[in-house]
């Protein structure tokens, strides 16, 4: 997951990357890219935990023979190969093995006066709803619904948008969406548009729009927000107090020093109720958010029942540059064989002194864009009984195949996530859907209205139980 900071921050980031963009070579002769698709297969075949857990081996290989027949021309840019080897790795139906957006060609687009789709949308209950609206068209609403683009329905455009993204299921694929952006993932499908016409239905009513394309820099990423938000931030609403405590990545003393000092302003207040929002959160490490649990805790706590790992000759090579390979769990990769996959325990968690944590109700708060270790932590806090959940399922699995690591394709350079481990949830539960909350809000249209921190607070005030 790509952290966000604020505004426009995902193009702000492309625009620090050298002048020479994310790779020295933006065209591939045929060879090339046969060769890297070939070795993208061998590598998922090597590395991936189980590559066939969700998809089985025959169909997998079926579409694979489907994509490499594609590949006919004699050249392909960066674009086009980004596309086809996302439309291989999603074939795996696993979120955290992916290969991301292809922000180069993104980049390169936008310098060259590039323009986009002007809604973005949000997915909810089945329909494909206007959350932002970027044109110069004042009629369109939110929350109104798009029919067609160009002709085209919704789901005949969203069939053609699936294939470049990787999720378990189709409600984490338009979470995905909703993520990456639509706009975005527009442009990468169809390319460049002067003009849409638009079906939009509101009322019962479908009326058409004719709308121009948006400049992509002045009239999209300079105005908009993204989705993910891990701001670290803490209120004191009267005898509530709110904690966000941002990503679980980064600078880790900084993390845990921001932890203790808002459980000690919460703790100097007196507050009788805590709610911490892991909603809009890319997720991170086990050891930022044990931290943060440290502090709800009233036993000593574990963060998953199963921790499984598989090892190969690939992810020793990026052990051996990326990490300290005198650390015992990085030191076990590399001792196990090739291909073995193997359990690896962790110790239970101790919680912080009676002094320091807080023992009052607590809320957790979290939504579709909850990914990765915060719905993991969602999970584990549910399970220990440590707090209530509240908003709507996460996109993600709390029992999950994950645990990442990134290589590069040998031609294209291409970055390849993998993931090498199962995480099974604390108690067990291995059923193929999200964290379930325990008070049902929807998060609607992921917009600056918060209908779940607004419904929970109305539900404390009321004092009723959940």
């Amino acid at each position: 997951m790509v952290s966000k900071i604020q505004g426009f921050s995902y193009f702000l980031l492309l625009l620090t990357l050298p002048i020479n963009g994310l790779f020295a070579q933006n065209q591939f002769s045929k060879k090339e890219v046969l060769e890297d698709l070939s070795h993208l297969k061998s590598a998922l075949e090597e590395a991936h935990y189980n590559l066939y857990f969700y998809t089985p081996k025959a169909e997998f290989e079926a579409h694979y023979e489907a994509v490499r027949s594609q590949i006919q021309k004699d050249s392909f840019n960066l674009l086009k190969t980004t596309s086809l080897f996302q439309k291989v790795i999603s074939k795996v139906d696993n979120g955290h093995t992916f290969i991301s957006f292809p922000g180069a060609s993104y980049r390169e687009y936008a310098y060259a006066g590039g323009t986009l789709f002007p809604l973005e949308i949000a997915f909810e209950n089945g329909k494909s709803l206007v959350r932002k609206n970027w044109s110069n068209n004042e009629h369109i609403t939110l929350g109104s619904e798009i029919i067609s683009i160009n002709g085209h329905s919704i789901r005949e455009i969203l069939e053609k948008m699936y294939p470049l993204i990787s999720a378990e299921r189709m409600y984490f694929k338009k979470a995905k969406i909703e993520l990456t952006s639509f706009p975005r993932l527009y442009w990468q499908v169809f390319g460049e548009q002067d003009q849409f016409t638009v079906e939009i239905k509101e009322n019962g009513v479908v009326t058409p729009y004719k709308l121009p394309a948006i400049n992509l820099i002045d009239d999209y990423e300079m105005k908009r927000v993204e989705v993910i938000q891990p701001q670290m931030d803490l209120k004191i609403l009267d005898d509530t107090a709110y904690l966000n405590p941002g990503g679980f990545g980064g600078d880790e003393p900084k993390y845990r020093q921001f932890i203790d000092s808002s459980f000690a302003v919460i703790k100097n207040q007196k507050s009788k109720n805590l709610i911490i929002d892991l909603r809009n959160n890319p997720g991170g490490d086990d050891s930022f958010s044990d931290y943060l649990v440290s502090y709800i805790a009233n036993k000593p706590f574990s963060w998953n029942s199963s921790f499984k790992l598989k090892t190969s000759k690939i992810l020793k090579e990026h052990v051996r540059k990326q990490y300290d390979t005198t650390k015992v769990f990085w030191k076990e990769v590399l001792t196990r064989q090739d291909g073995e996959i193997y359990e690896y325990p962790f110790d239970n968690y101790e919680p912080q002194s009676e002094a320091k944590r807080f023992t009052g109700k607590v809320y957790v708060l979290v939504n579709r864009q909850s990914h990765s270790q915060s719905t993991v932590t969602a999970a584990q806090i549910q399970d220990h009984g440590f707090g209530t959940i509240v908003g709507e399922e996460t996109g993600e699995y709390p029992s999950l195949i994950a645990s990442i690591f990134h290589f590069e394709l040998p031609n294209t350079k291409i970055p390849v996530n993998i993931s090498k481990g199962r995480i099974i949830r604390v108690n067990g539960n291995t059923e193929p859907k999200g964290v379930i909350p325990d008070i049902i809000i929807q998060d609607h249209l992921l917009d600056e209205k918060d209908e779940i921190l607004e419904g929970l607070l109305l539900h404390i005030n009321s004092k009723m139980e959940p």
